[in-house]
Order: structure tokens, then sequence, then C-alpha cells
């Protein structure tokens, strides 16, 4: 037997340079949608309040979301989030949000994962039932609930913050599509509610459809922010965008699930969950609709056929809104450790995209 190959099992560590700058993570999935949680190694953060901690984050370390989102150590559907204090005592801890275009304002695959996580650890004194988190994401403070039996995490449900609709059945002209009808409404980000069966498209809201999905998805995305439609909200500038579209098949669907959705977000991201602040958004539209009420709920599945469950549990005045506080339900599992290293001279640390 050579030497070269003795030489592997004895000598199979390796010992970064002081000068390589070295990231841990956790990563896991919800429904499918990854979740890159990164906890060590990461500059810290300047601010008094989250959105100041995401602006400074974006002002002087973007490249770091690009190193770890983009590929080689990741792709272009990844997502992450980075945990920092919170806006106030009252939470547990403030969490920012990465993708592969930027920084979201919220995201319920992420709660999810970060609250299943935060028991896994013992961040928190964990106790047989349901235990409580407050974390302050960019659009306000999330309450989560993690129900756990015999040391498991069981499931995973939260309450987001006041979810709204600006206006319902608009149109829109999008080039080579023609006029696509769609809702416009909030769940911690806006979106356009996209229904399959109000609008003719050459395509379903399955895995074959998922090139002409992004595609279409951003050309619609693309042609609502260049109308005259504002898309604004009503105490926070920061969050005044248009995070994506979401295509909804509101049919029984075989799987038992009440509806199916498909959501294309930030650069052509497909979300392979069903989507928490999405499903927030749709709780908003179906009581806006008065199909929806207190109480009432709805599953809703995503492009890979894992499911959420989506509830109303509270109406209230939000700004100029008639709004809903929106409860989701999902699961989340760890896939992984990660001992990322960025070499100084490594032309590529900095991360690319190939879709």
């Amino acid at each position: 037997m050579s030497n070269t190959f003795q030489n592997i099992s004895s000598l199979s560590k390796f010992t970064p340079p002081n000068d390589f700058l070295q990231i841990k993570t956790i990563d896991m999935h919800t429904g499918g949608e990854p979740l890159r949680v990164i906890l060590d190694g990461f500059p810290t953060l300047k601010g008094n309040s989250v959105l100041e901690y995401r602006r400074y984050c974006q002002e002087n370390y973007d490249h770091l979301r690009t190193s770890l989102m983009f590929e080689p150590r990741g792709h272009a559907d990844m997502y992450g989030c980075i945990l920092v204090p919170p806006n106030d005592d009252e939470a547990d801890f403030g969490i920012l949000f990465l993708h592969n275009e930027g920084y979201s304002t919220m995201c319920g695959h992420a709660i999810i994962a970060i609250s299943t996580l935060a028991v896994q650890m013992q961040w928190l004194d964990v106790q047989e039932g349901e235990n409580i988190l407050k974390i302050d994401a960019p659009c306000g403070r999330i309450t989560s609930y993690v129900y756990v039996l015999e040391n498991q995490v069981q499931h995973v449900r939260f309450h987001c913050v006041p979810s709204f609709v600006v206006a319902l059945d608009l149109e829109v002209q999008v080039e080579g599509v023609g006029k696509v009808v769609y809702d416009l409404a909030y769940g911690g980000a806006f979106y356009a509610y996209v229904d399959m069966h109000k609008n003719q498209f050459d395509f379903d809201l399955s895995p074959n459809s998922y090139q002409a999905l992004i595609a279409t998805g951003m050309d619609i995305k693309r042609a609502v922010m260049r109308s005259d439609e504002k898309v604004v909200h009503p105490f926070e500038m920061d969050l005044s965008f248009l995070y994506g579209t979401i295509f909804i098949d509101n049919t029984s669907q075989p799987s038992g699930a009440d509806s199916r959705n498909v959501c294309v977000f930030a650069e052509g991201e497909v979300d392979r969950c069903p989507t928490g602040s999405g499903v927030s958004g749709r709780m908003a539209i179906h009581h806006a609709r008065k199909e929806m009420v207190i109480g009432t709920e709805k599953k809703i599945e995503s492009i890979t056929g894992s499911m959420f469950s989506g509830t109303i549990v509270e109406e209230l005045e939000y700004g100029p809104y008639k709004a809903v506080i929106p409860q989701v339900e999902g699961q989340a599992y760890i896939t992984g450790v990660q001992h990322f290293l960025m070499d100084p001279r490594d032309p590529m640390k900095d991360g690319f995209i190939l879709r």
C-alpha cells in the first residue's frame, strides 16, 4: 500500500492559514426550502435595530452574502440568515434574511427553521409542550410557538406581522404574456398573487414547469414594478418593494391540500416550500374576499408537495388597511454543519451564479 494512501487517514484534518476567513453555519430546510444559519465568524454588525443591522450588512459585508449564498458554496436558490440582537429586551433575538438578490423583510420558512434550531440547541429553557420565542425580523416582531413532545420538536407555528390587501383583481400588461390579473398583498413582504384560473398560461404549477414559472414570474414582477400601482408600506419605506410573484391554484389537490402556491421571488428564486410570508398574505386575501374568518384553516402545498397550514387569529386596523394576524405552521429539519473557508487569494471567493 502506498504511503500517500496511508497518509489520507492519518492526515485528514486541514488547518486553515491565519489569513483565511472562517464562517461556521448550520444548514436546515423547511419543506425543502434551504436555510443556512450563520452562527460564527461573520463580522460584527453595527446598529441599534434590526433594520440598522440590515443596512450596515448591505453596505459593508454584501460580499459575504454572495460568498455564502452563491456558488461554489451555495447556489441560485440558496437562502440564509444572520442572528443579531433584538430591537429591545422584550424579544429573544433578531434575524436578517439573505438570498440571491439581497435581504428580505420577512421569511416564514426561516422563522420555522430558526425556532426549531433554538430548541434543539437549547438556546432557551426548553419545556415539554409549547415554547414561545419572540423574534425581531426586519418587518417587525414575530411570535413563534415550538411544540415539543418527548424532547423532539413536532412542529412550529408563528404569528406574522399585520398582513393586508392593497388591492384585488388588478390588471397589468406583461410582454409576451398579455393581460395578467393579480392581487397585491402584504404578509411581511409584498407579493403579486396570480390565480391560475383567472389567467391563461401554457404551464401548470408542477416541477415540470420550473423554468416557465421563473421566466413568467419575473416578467410579472417587473411589469408590476413598472406599473402605476405603488408598493408602499404604511409605516416603513425600507419595506416598500415588491418581493415576488406567487402563482396560486385555488382548487383541492390530490394530496389533500386546499390549494397550491408557487412563489418566484428575489432574482428568480423558486421557493421549495409554500412560502410563509406568502401564506400570510393569502390569509389577508381570503379574509378580504370573505372566504375565511378567524379560526378557519387552509392547507397550502408547494411545488415539492410540502405543506403549511394557515389560519387567521386576529383582525385589526393597520394604518389605512383592514389587516389580519395570520398563523402559519410547518416543520423544519437540520441537514448539515458547515465550516466554510474564504481564501483571500481565491478569485471566486465572493461567489458567482450560473442558472
